[in-house]
């Protein structure tokens, strides 16, 4: 594996217990490494992370207004079901915003940015012939999104996106097991990343169109 594949796979650090204990959660749940329906309990959370249980109710709260996990009174905290009907929404959603992202990626993203850019799309088109794992690959796309979404320069428009593409991501995970294979959607990106850094915003916004609307098309392909 790649030096810049190797960094995008570290688990983001946030600034409090709460927002470490958010972080490490909320990719289980998008990696569905926790399961649909599973509960979440809090105090087993915190023995694990080594913190007290309330930072980790604190994050446990911000995962339910991403609509990750679910809190019933007297009964508990669970998982949130993958609900595919929502597919159309979500891709609704992304085909506005992603090439909007892309676009102000192209045009705003700093030079080191851009080089770090330029080192993914290196480090993604060397995974082909590799026997990477779907789960790896989803991975990957997760932070070449994350990526993108920090490269536009608009905090308001990466929150949006990270949440969406989050939704959209469980339903992949979900679908995984009747994908033939995912490597073509991953290798989308490296042609995406390049023109992003090229700062050539037609392109960028081109791509991350076709990126989106081939996502949904796959997905129906198999329901």
């Amino acid at each position: 594996m790649s030096t810049a594949l190797e960094a995008l796979e570290t688990v983001p650090q946030g600034t409090s217990l709460a927002d470490n204990a958010y972080l490490l959660l909320r990719d289980r749940l998008i990696m569905l490494d926790i399961k649909p329906g599973d509960p979440i309990n809090d105090g087993q959370v915190a023995a694990e992370l080594g913190i007290g249980r309330t930072p980790v109710r604190e994050a446990i709260k911000r995962l339910e207004s991403d609509h990750l996990v679910v809190s019933y009174p007297r009964r508990g905290t669970f998982a949130t079901g993958v609900d595919i009907t929502q597919l159309a929404e979500v891709s609704e959603i992304r085909e506005l915003l992603e090439p909007l992202a892309s676009r102000k990626a192209a045009r705003m993203a700093s030079p080191t940015m851009r080089s770090e850019l330029r080192d993914v799309a290196a480090a993604i088109r060397d995974l082909e012939g590799q026997d990477a794992s779907s789960a790896e690959l989803m991975r990957y796309d997760i932070q070449v999104h994350r990526l993108i979404y920090k490269a536009s320069a608009n905090a308001h428009l990466e929150d949006v996106l990270i949440r969406y593409d989050n939704l959209a991501t469980r339903i992949w995970c979900h679908m995984l097991e009747k994908m033939p294979s995912v490597s073509g959607h991953i290798s989308e990106h490296a042609e995406l990343l390049t023109a992003i850094a090229d700062g050539d915003e037609e392109l960028a916004a081109k791509l991350a169109m076709h990126h989106v609307v081939s996502f949904e098309e796959t997905i129906r392909k198999v329901l």
